[in-house]
């Protein structure tokens, strides 16, 4: 601290930011397509139909389970809205001892199983914005919480040391090197900052559990179970009796259910023991409905249709948690929120981009008034080409890999996954061979026209384009298509303003004392 808090207040900006800078950026950009996530999912099952709600979606779905799977222990039916229009259900196989699943999807009309491409689809941008890939679950969630925890630390000491922070938001001065990178790194950091904290310290508090499990395991020492059933309204269990039994009709469970939550709407259910007189039917209350993540459910007998238990709001600190988890993964938002929410995702994205990119902009400029550029600065460059400019092509990747590969091929949906790290990592080797400048256009323009061609591809591939999907009044597609058009578009303008943009001059070497045979300049 001898140097003063804001000096040490930036070296520690500086320095926790650009450690973790391209991980974050990716798990920023990744986390921001989540918000689509349903989305992204129903323009990657092209086969499947677009469908309202309706009120015996339920009652569907429960018939479909019984020819389906009557002889597994559980059912879990996720009902359709307005952004996943479909009836998803996922069971254990019976005598499988709780190792094997099987899913499906299912019409709501009809109850019968749809056959669509495999794909991971939008699961995969919202399991990889926490968990990543390619490595185990806790160890991704771990790096993926020490990222979080830097940039909290780097928040929070932008704050401190940008003094003017406020009045520079309203600063931006365009063709001045590193300091118009600075002026951009200022202006999308406060632009969104109440964003930028809140989706940080939310994402440590979705991960508590993980990260400080000693007060659960002093309070709990009989297990996680009795915690989880307490805080997470896990329903509780009993086991089958072995007579059978039919069930009940899960129409008067969802009016019971819609009576006790004032008009609130189903969103999934849990039947344990189905056929037996032991059977359970857990409704839970739909996310979209409440800021609270916190789950509101009902245990009905399945027998009799008689209510077991309930569970409303919790207390005040399950409450909390509840509301701080609804905040970061926003499912509550219509629309328009949605859309602003997206936005201040990209304007973290952002943030994060152009503070890396200052960082290498200012090291070059001072390394080349020394006469000698490092290593760490020439990595930190390369590094930023194939982060910043090789994600969002690598996604656009993803999407063409989803339309192209076979659908009947084996392992359809890893190889989707497969396709988009073997672009991101062409990406990573493609500065070695066109350097500098040269390399962020050709990575931008590539993503600009993978994107600004995905709506025609998709188009000739299942006869489904832009126009017709206006016509049908199905916005979903017609909206995603319009939303690849805005990413080409974003892209293709950041890839001609580079190419356009005339070459920084570099300072001259300075002179050497073997350069006096040419008047003491360099050659």
């Amino acid at each position: 601290m001898k140097d003063g808090l804001r000096q040490s207040m930036a070296w520690l900006h500086t320095w926790s930011g650009l450690l973790v800078g391209w991980m974050l950026y990716a798990i920023f950009l990744t986390g921001t397509a989540a918000y689509l996530r349903p989305e992204i999912s129903a323009w990657m099952r092209p086969e499947l139909p677009v469908t309202a709600p309706a009120p015996r979606d339920a009652e569907v779905a429960v018939a479909a389970m019984s020819r389906l799977a009557p002889e597994s222990p559980v059912w879990f039916i996720t009902l359709p809205d307005a952004r996943e229009p479909t009836i998803r259900v996922f069971w254990r196989e019976a005598g499988a001892g709780g190792r094997r699943f099987r899913d499906a999807v299912l019409d709501p009309l009809t109850g019968e199983p749809l056959t669509a491409r495999a794909t991971r689809g939008g699961e995969f941008f919202y399991r990889f914005h926490f968990q990543l890939h390619y490595v185990s679950v806790l160890w991704g969630r771990w790096i993926v919480s020490i990222c979080t925890m830097f940039m909290l630390v780097a928040i929070l000491s932008g704050v401190i040391t940008h003094r003017r922070i406020f009045a520079d938001f309203f600063t931006f001065r365009p063709a001045k090197g590193q300091r118009s990178w600075l002026d951009a790194h200022n202006l999308s950091a406060v632009l969104a900052l109440p964003f930028h904290l809140m989706i940080t310290y939310t994402g440590l508090v979705l991960l508590m559990v993980m990260l400080m499990p000693w007060g659960i395991d002093r309070a709990y020492p009989e297990g996680r179970a009795a915690f989880n059933q307490e805080v997470f309204g896990t329903a509780p269990t009993r086991p089958a009796s072995g007579r059978k039994a039919p069930l009940a009709s899960v129409g008067p469970m969802l009016e019971e259910a819609g009576r006790q939550w004032q008009g609130g709407r189903a969103g999934r259910l849990t039947v344990n023991n189905p056929g037996d007189a032991a059977a359970t039917v857990q409704i839970v209350r739909a996310e979209a409905e409440r800021i609270s993540y916190d789950p509101q459910s009902i245990v009905f007998d399945g027998q009799t249709g008689q209510v077991i238990s309930a569970r409303g709001p919790g207390g005040g600190a399950s409450e909390t948690r509840g509301v701080l988890y609804g905040l970061h993964i926003g499912r509550f938002a219509g629309p328009l929120l949605r859309a602003l929410l997206i936005l201040a995702g990209l304007a973290g994205t952002a943030m994060i981009a152009t503070g890396c990119i200052h960082w290498a902009v200012k090291q070059r400029q001072q390394a080349s008034r020394r006469g000698h550029v490092g290593l760490g600065t020439h990595l930190v460059e390369h590094l930023n080409i194939a982060a910043i400019a090789g994600l969002p092509l690598a996604m656009a990747v993803f999407f063409w890999a989803n339309r192209l590969l076979p659908l009947e091929m084996a392992s359809r949906a890893e190889w989707e996954v497969h396709a988009f790290f073997i672009a991101w990592g062409a990406c990573l080797l493609h500065p070695l061979l066109r350097r500098g400048r040269r390399a962020w256009v050709d990575q931008f323009a590539t993503g600009a026209a993978l994107f600004a061609l995905l709506p025609l591809l998709d188009g000739a591939l299942t006869g489904r384009h832009l126009g017709n999907s206006l016509a049908a009044g199905d916005m979903l597609r017609a909206g995603f298509d319009l939303g690849l058009l805005g990413c080409a578009a974003l892209l293709g303008t950041i890839a001609w303003k580079l190419a356009r943009r005339p070459a920084e001059r570099q300072p001259a070497r300075p002179a050497l004392p073997g350069d006096r045979a040419t008047g003491g300049k360099a050659l």
